[in-house]
């Protein structure tokens, strides 16, 4: 059973009440009907059945409220899915950042292997880049993957197929009509 005092939103009664004499009772099993008004409680009417994907429960200090939530906007859409597409992706069962940053240096090292591609760089050459170390790249982890030019290349086409995976379902939970109130959940997302 749900109590209200002084308009609060309904809750179980606390664990102590304070009785109007100051007294104070800690209890909650043996307060009493009238120990529980004398405190100021009342019970809370029962909440009524709503849809908590497209209502919201409100408490208006004396009686309950459903209000509609409001639909989303294109905007929030947009904002989960660039927090999507930064949050990184899978390659060689290896998992990259892939914030904007991420991502522009990530292109240039794709380029730079076609270049080198052009040029003959063969599978399995790690010094491509013209560099006296192997080219590597730094995982989400921190572990250093070796990657010679066609890897790097594959590696921005997943790093384009990425962002471009998320753009896409963006733009179709964006066409629905109206945009679903869960449209963070991952069933919409790749």
């Amino acid at each position: 059973m749900l109590y209200t005092r002084n308009g609060s939103y309904p809750a179980v009664l606390p664990a102590s009440i304070t009785l109007s004499n100051g007294f104070i009772r800690t209890d909650p099993a043996s307060f009493t009907p009238g120990e529980i008004a004398d405190a100021g409680y009342v019970v809370a009417p029962d909440a009524p059945a709503y849809d908590p994907a497209t209502e919201h429960l409100g408490w208006d200090g004396t009686d309950w409220t459903v209000m509609a939530l409001p639909s989303p906007t294109e905007e929030q859409v947009d904002v989960e899915r660039d927090r999507r597409i930064s949050a990184g992706f899978v390659f060689a069962e290896v998992i990259y950042q892939s914030r904007p940053e991420d991502r522009e240096n990530i292109m240039g090292a794709g380029t730079a292997a076609l270049g080198a591609m052009m040029q003959g760089a063969l599978p399995g050459n790690y010094r491509w880049h013209g560099g006296d170390a192997d080219f590597a790249w730094i995982a989400a982890d921190n572990s250093l993957n070796p990657m010679d030019a066609q890897t790097v290349y594959a590696f921005g086409l997943a790093a384009m197929a990425h962002k471009t995976a998320h753009i896409f379902a963006a733009r179709a939970i964006k066409d629905a009509n109206p945009i679903p109130t869960d449209f963070t959940d991952n069933v919409f997302w790749p």
